[in-house]
């Protein structure tokens, strides 16, 4: 059986959780499983970095932030490999370049492409414990480009599709997937199973557990996820395209901080200019979620939307840069905000579930200021000095801890 597990910064933050993941790992080796581990920078490795590189450059180019931060998952994967040894387990460590592992030229943000299974196929033959480092690939220039915050979880998804994996295990610091977030939910329960397109939405919409891009592409690819702790034995939640259990109403609420809403006064009232403004933001690949259009005046409109945090310098200099093209009189925007969504395949048939959400932030006096909605999934903005209440009230309010 050839099982993948990926571990988080959190796991291996120090000596004492290296030698505790290798020990799990060396538990299945030596039932003759082939073992793949992928790793994360130890601890707030990635954090640190990011804070040493804005003190030599607050704008430094994003290439070379790819280059510094890559740093981080190598360390944890020669110390694995070490801890592995110490064992007299055969192990090696793999970065992104000696596996192959292809991916898009977006640095900070790239995408898989294919990964060349050769290198580690070999090495799996010959009975070493494979050990590769997460949340990296290689582009077209030879150049390091970085998934994005999280893209651990895709390395190792990616990983179980191309080889044909018996199992992806998702090692976090909590032991599953939560109704809500249980660090602000205290009543919050664990989820047995949840089935892809549940989870994809709750990731989406800020739960940190997955990154949403691996559980878009095990969907794509059914590669059965299992989310557990690296500190206990617990089972875990199981992510797949069916469960057994019946389907509740709302399955989960998450919230998303790392979020600001722009808003363009005064453009003009006219067929095209939505088209423009938004093409605009996506060939610079920003990517726009709740959009909120104005009833037209006097021939002009406004037209607010939420990108992420991350994204907002650029797409105000984009904006800017395009003002007169756009027709836009005015650009503000507000980082005081945050989404709170609700998300359950059981809404498909069970009319009111809004109005039940919305009851509760009533309940609670929070002004909503934007929505958005999918089939399974419903996001407000709101202050984000309401995010805990907002969560709890909601949760509570649709008797999630039953």
């Amino acid at each position: 059986m050839l099982i993948v597990k990926k571990f988080g910064g959190s796991s291996v933050a120090n000596r004492e959780r290296i030698f505790n993941v290798a020990r799990r790992c060396i538990e299945d080796y030596k039932k003759g499983n082939d073992i793949i581990v992928v790793l994360s920078a130890m601890g707030d490795t990635t954090d640190e970095l990011l804070e040493l590189a804005q003190s030599i450059n607050p704008n430094a180019p994003k290439r070379e932030l790819d280059m510094l931060l890559t740093t981080g998952e190598q360390v944890s994967v020669a110390l694995m490999a070490m801890a592995f040894h110490s064992y007299d387990i055969p192990a090696i460590s793999l970065n992104a370049f000696q596996v192959r592992m292809h991916c898009t030229a977006r640095y900070g943000n790239a995408r898989f492409k294919r990964i060349d299974t050769e290198r580690i196929q070999h090495e799996l033959e010959a009975r070493k414990i494979v050990i590769v480092t997460g949340f990296q690939g290689i582009n077209k220039y030879d150049d390091y480009s970085t998934l994005g915050r999280g893209g651990s979880d895709t390395t190792a998804v990616a990983l179980a599709a191309a080889l044909h994996a018996d199992k992806c295990e998702i090692y976090t610091d909590v032991d599953g997937v939560y109704t809500a977030d249980p660090r602000i939910v205290k009543n919050a329960r664990k989820i047995d199973e949840i089935i892809y397109d549940e989870m994809l939405e709750l990731a989406t919409s800020g739960a940190k557990v997955l990154h949403n891009r691996s559980v878009e592409m095990a969907k794509k690819y059914g590669v059965e996820l299992v989310v557990r702790s690296s500190l206990t034995s617990e089972e875990g939640t199981v992510v797949k395209e069916v469960v057994k259990m019946e389907k509740m109403l709302i399955t989960g609420v998450a919230a998303d901080r790392n979020t600001v809403r722009i808003s363009a006064i005064g453009v003009k009232d006219e067929p095209g200019i939505a088209f423009k403004l938004f093409n605009t933001l996506a060939r610079n690949n920003i990517n726009v979620d709740i959009i909120l259009q104005s009833v037209g005046r006097n021939g002009t409109k406004d037209i607010s939307f939420t990108v992420s945090e991350d994204d907002l310098q650029e797409a105000l200099q984009i904006l800017e840069e395009k003002k007169d093209v756009l027709t836009i009189k005015e650009i503000t925007y507000s980082t005081d905000v945050s989404k709170v969504s609700i998300v359950g395949a059981g809404m498909l048939s069970n009319p009111g579930v809004a109005a039940k959400m919305f009851e509760s932030l009533f309940n609670s006096n929070i002004n909503i200021s934007m929505i958005s909605t999918s089939e399974i999934r419903i996001t407000v903005l709101i202050d984000e000095k309401d995010t805990e209440k907002a969560m709890i009230a909601i949760h509570d309010g649709f008797g999630l801890n039953d």
